[in-house]
């Protein structure tokens, strides 16, 4: 394996304790990078880092004499040199001690921070890691523990992958709870409202058309794909592609009903009569009567 571990460690459960290493696994796809420019020579803008008590540049600091400091008082400050940081008494700097083991379920998503490849360090390493994923997987439990590493200790949830084929496991860092706030706070100016049974019907019902088996593959960054356009065409000095202005409303108000009786409808229901269409305008018509759009092609076809 050419990547380099992020990590490397021991997983101790109780007595039971084995090597692993962890990878990142991801990897940032936005591959258009912006340098900043002086607007009036078209020059590149840099940065140099000088003692605060002057800007000349006799006074520019190199980066082998840069420490940290901590301002204990204002204007004070404590010096830090990086091995002090590197020597640091703390266990989970080398070994992820499960704390507890709880449900898989349990854990609100917004708890998930990063998420990690965990893999035995050696063939020595795995037997124990994969009773352990296997256990893990029968009881559909995940481990919780500790690891610090990026100058700070980060609580860690350790879990078999969702695709039981892949013989390794996730980890993933997570928030602690005082890093999420409140959301009560945030939710209490809304009212409650009464929910009419035949309108949650017709919105299982919408909900029901829509539903599939996610595929990650299916959702790509359209602002990466349209940044890349705008760069290209400067590039080429070709007009730049601008957002289309959105179309104007009908003006036409619907209720909720309304909108979700005609979202589930067939669309040929929907629609109101016309001439029967051409071959190659009812097979393209067809996909879209099978997804429930029917009230969007309706709204096309007044507006026209």
């Amino acid at each position: 394996m050419a990547a380099r571990p992020y990590w490397s460690g021991h997983i101790q459960i109780s007595l039971v304790s084995f090597a692993v290493k962890l990878f990142t696994a991801t990897e940032s796809m936005n591959e258009i990078r912006f340098h900043q420019l002086d607007r009036k020579t078209g020059e590149r803008v840099k940065y140099q880092k000088v003692s605060s008590s002057s800007s000349s540049e006799e006074s520019k600091v190199e980066k082998t004499d840069i420490v940290k400091g901590y301002e204990y008082s204002k204007g004070q400050y404590v010096m830090i040199e990086p091995e002090e940081i590197e020597n640091l008494r703390i266990p989970s700097r080398h070994t992820l001690e499960v704390s507890q083991f709880v449900n898989a379920h349990e854990v609100d998503p917004a708890y998930f921070e990063k998420p990690y490849f965990v893999v035995p360090d050696g063939d020595a390493q795995a037997e124990a890691f994969a009773v352990v994923r296997r256990a893990l997987q029968m009881q559909k439990k995940i481990a919780l523990g500790k690891i610090a590493f990026g100058g700070r200790e980060h609580l860690v949830a350790i879990a078999p992958p969702s695709d039981d084929n892949l013989a390794g496991m996730m980890a993933y860092t997570m928030r602690y709870a005082e890093e999420l706030r409140n959301p009560a706070s945030y939710f209490a100016e809304i009212k409650p409202v009464a929910v009419e049974a035949d309108q949650l019907s017709l919105a299982e019902e919408l909900i029901k058309r829509k539903s599939g088996k996610f595929d990650p593959q299916k959702f790509k960054d359209e602002y990466e794909v349209a940044l890349r356009a705008m760069v290209e065409a400067k590039v080429k000095h070709a007009p730049v592609p601008r957002d289309e202005p959105a179309a104007a409303s009908s003006g036409k108000v619907i209720s909720l009903m309304d909108a979700l009786r005609k979202s589930v409808q067939p669309a040929e229901e929907a629609a109101p009569p016309k001439k029967a269409p051409t071959r190659s305008v009812a097979a393209k018509a067809a996909p879209a009567a099978k997804k429930g759009i029917a009230l969007v092609k309706a709204k096309a076809r007044k507006s026209a």
